[in-house]
C-alpha cells in the first residue's frame, strides 16, 4: 500500500506528488496516456504560480526555457507592473508540454513514482484506504486518492460528485500549423476580424508556424475528438475570407465555454484538484495556474494527515479555501466571455469597461484577480496580512522564498524573542530583518499564507495548533 495515489499526470497531479514527497509521503501517479501530449492548451504562468515555483526553488529551470512578457490583465489590458503586489510582475511564456515535463522531472527527482498508460476504471474506499481498479485488471491500494484527471474526470464520476454549471454554448477551434500567407497579410486580416470577433486569432510564433484560433460552427457532441484541418480552413474562410493557406498542423484541438465546478472537493479519502474540480473557458489563461495552486494548497495538508500531526479539520480546509477561489475564477471568465461577444450590447459594455480600466486602481484590482495575487483566505479576525500570501521580500541576508524550499511552516521573527518550541519539527524559526515587513513577526503556512502576525509569544502559541497541530513534548 502507498500513502497516496494521484490519478492524472498533468501539472496539478505531478506538483501535488512533489509536494507530498517533500514530507516523506509515498506517492504513485497514474497517467492514462502512454506518451506525453504535444497539445499546447496553456502557454504561460501567472505571478502566483511563478511564486509557487520560486517558493520551492524550481523557478530557475522554468526561466531558462520560458520568456518573460508584460502582464496581461483583465480583457487583455496591461497594468502598471511596478504597482502589482508581487516580486514577479510578469507573465512567463512557456508551453504546457514543457511545464509538464519540468514538473514531472521534479516529482521523480524527489521520489514520486509516475506510471504512464495506466487508466483508472473503478474505485472503492473503506475506513482504512482506497482501492483503485485499473483497466488491465490491476488493483492498487492507498490510504488516500486524489483525482487530478481533467475536466472529464473519471474519479469525480466514480465518486458521484455533482458538477453543476452551464453547458457549452460556444466552441472554438485551436491549433498550431504552418501558413503560406505572408506575415503582413496575417497581421492585417487578423486585426480587422478581431475588431468584432475576439475569439479569432492567427498568431505567428516563428518558422512559418501560427497558433490559430477560430470559432467553430456550433458545438460538437464529442468534444474529445480533435477537429480536422478542413474544419479550420472552412471556419477561417467564413470569418476572414481566407484560410491563409494553413497546412501541416502539429496538433489540433477544441475548447468551449462550458463552466462547471464540483460541489465538493472531498469524499472520504478521495479528493479532487485541478480541472477535475472545475472547468471554465481559457480566457485569461487561468486554468493551469488554478490547478497548480490547488495542488500547492492541498499537498502539505494531506501530508500532515498522513504523518499524523494534522489538527482537526485541516484537510477539510482545502475545500473551504479553494472552492471559493475557483468560483471567483469561473465568474471572471464568464464575464470576459460575455464581453467578447460580437453582439452590440456586449461591445458597448466592453467599451465602457475599457474606459474604466484606464484607471490604475481598477486595472490593478482586476489584474490581481486574474494572476491570483489578491487571494485572501478567511482565517477570521486579526492583522490585515492574515490569510494573504506574503510576497517574496528582501531580508538582511537573502530573500524570504529562499527559506521556503523545504515546504515547512516558517516563523519570520524580527524581534529575536519568539519561539516555536514544540513545533520545531514542523515550523522553521528564522530570526531575520526585512525593511519590507512592517510587523514584528509573521507565521507562514507551508503554502506561504500568513497564519499569524504580531509580537506576543502567548498569542503565537495560541495560533500554532490551528495549522500545525499539537506540540510535541
Amino acid at each position: 500500500m502507498v500513502d497516496v495515489i494521484v490519478v492524472g499526470g498533468g501539472p496539478t497531479g505531478v506538483l501535488l506528488a512533489a509536494e507530498l514527497r517533500l514530507h516523506g509521503v509515498r506517492v504513485l501517479v497514474l497517467e492514462r496516456d502512454a506518451e506525453p501530449t504535444r497539445i499546447v492548451r496553456a502557454r504561460g504562468l501567472h505571478a502566483r504560480s511563478i511564486e509557487v515555483l520560486d517558493q520551492r526553488g524550481l523557478l530557475g529551470r522554468f526561466l531558462e526555457l520560458g520568456t518573460k512578457h508584460p502582464v496581461i490583465g483583465f480583457l487583455g489590458v496591461k497594468p502598471v507592473a511596478e504597482k502589482l503586489d508581487t516580486a514577479h510582475p510578469y507573465t512567463l511564456a512557456i508551453d504546457q508540454p514543457v511545464i509538464d515535463r519540468l514538473l514531472t522531472e521534479h516529482a521523480v527527482e524527489v521520489g514520486a513514482e509516475v506510471r504512464r498508460g495506466q487508466e483508472l476504471v473503478g474505485l472503492s474506499q473503506d475506513d482504512d484506504g482506497v482501492t483503485a481498479e485499473l483497466a488491465d485488471g490491476t488493483r492498487l491500494r492507498s490510504r488516500y486518492l486524489v483525482g487530478c484527471d481533467g475536466g472529464r474526470s473519471t474519479v469525480r464520476k466514480l465518486l458521484g460528485v455533482g458538477f453543476p454549471g452551464e453547458p457549452a454554448k460556444v466552441e472554438t477551434l485551436l491549433g498550431e500549423m504552418a501558413v503560406t500567407a505572408s506575415p503582413e497579410t496575417v497581421s492585417e486580416v487578423t486585426a480587422k476580424v478581431r475588431e468584432t470577433q475576439k475569439l479569432f486569432g492567427v498568431m505567428p510564433f516563428g518558422e512559418g508556424l501560427c497558433r490559430v484560433m477560430v470559432p467553430a460552427d456550433g458545438v460538437t457532441e464529442d468534444r474529445s475528438a480533435p477537429p480536422t484541418l478542413e474544419e479550420f480552413k472552412r471556419q477561417l474562410r467564413a470569418f476572414a475570407g481566407t484560410d491563409f493557406g494553413v497546412h501541416s498542423p502539429s496538433w489540433l484541438s477544441r475548447f468551449t465555454d462550458a463552466t462547471r465546478q464540483a460541489d465538493r472537493y472531498r469524499v472520504g479519502r478521495a479528493l479532487l484538484a485541478g480541472d477535475a474540480a472545475h472547468v471554465h473557458p481559457p480566457t485569461g489563461g487561468q486554468g493551469l495556474n488554478l490547478g497548480v495552486q490547488d495542488a500547492f494548497n492541498l499537498g502539505w495538508k494531506l501530508a500532515a494527515v498522513i504523518n499524523g500531526w494534522a489538527p482537526a479539520g485541516l484537510l477539510d480546509s482545502y475545500h473551504a479555501e479553494r472552492h471559493p477561489v475557483a468560483a471567483a475564477v469561473l465568474d471572471n471568465t464568464r464575464a470576459q466571455m460575455e464581453l467578447m461577444s460580437p453582439e452590440p450590447g456586449a461591445r458597448a459594455v466592453r467599451g465602457l469597461l475599457m474606459e474604466l480600466l484606464e484607471f490604475e486602481e481598477v486595472s490593478r484590482y482586476l489584474t490581481e484577480k486574474v494572476i491570483a495575487t489578491r487571494i485572501r483566505y478567511d482565517f477570521g479576525e486579526g492583522h490585515e496580512l492574515l490569510g494573504t500570501r506574503l510576497r517574496d521580500i528582501g531580508l538582511k541576508r537573502g530573500r524570504l522564498y529562499d527559506l521556503t524550499h523545504r515546504g515547512r511552516g516558517l516563523l519570520l521573527d524580527q524581534t529575536g524573542r519568539l519561539s516555536v518550541a514544540g513545533w520545531a519539527d514542523r515550523v522553521e524559526h528564522v530570526v531575520e530583518v526585512s525593511e519590507e515587513l512592517d510587523v514584528p513577526a509573521v507565521l507562514l503556512r507551508p503554502d506561504g499564507h500568513v497564519a499569524w502576525a504580531g509580537a506576543d509569544q502567548e498569542d503565537l502559541r495560541a495560533h500554532l495548533p490551528r495549522w500545525f497541530g499539537a506540540p510535541t513534548a
